[in-house]
């Protein structure tokens, strides 16, 4: 193998790990786009309950609230799954990822306070 065909298969081989490393980085912009998307659900049941709490029935509003909540929990459960599943294939070279159970932790906490506004609406009178 000559020098210039050695030279060559080294600079692909870098090109390919920062395409790694750039695709690492992209999941992980993802991920946030999606608990944005997950939050703005949660915010937008939040939001309804507050602004039609009063109707009659009581449960018609918390009813449409639970929805818009449960649909941001099931979005943010989605995002953590999806983003572990791109990582755990993704191999970082000079990028240092966020790791998959710091992934996890974030959608937890955000699942378990989606929940507890859902069960906050339906168990307090406002």
């Amino acid at each position: 193998m000559s020098s210039n065909d050695k030279d060559s298969q080294e600079l692909a081989q870098e090109r390919t790990d920062w395409a790694e490393d750039r695709t690492v980085m992209a999941n992980e912009r993802t991920f946030a786009g999606w608990m944005r998307t997950g939050l703005a659900a949660i915010g937008m049941g939040l939001a309804f309950q507050a602004l039609f709490g009063k109707w009659d029935p009581t449960w018609m509003p918390k009813a449409i609230a639970s929805i818009f909540i449960l649909i941001g929990v099931f979005i943010v459960y989605a995002a953590q799954k999806r983003g572990c599943d791109v990582q755990a294939r993704l191999n970082a070279h000079d990028s240092e990822p966020i790791e998959g159970v710091n992934l996890r932790l974030i959608a937890a906490f955000m699942g378990l306070g989606g929940l507890s506004l859902l069960a906050g609406i339906w168990l307090f009178e406002f």
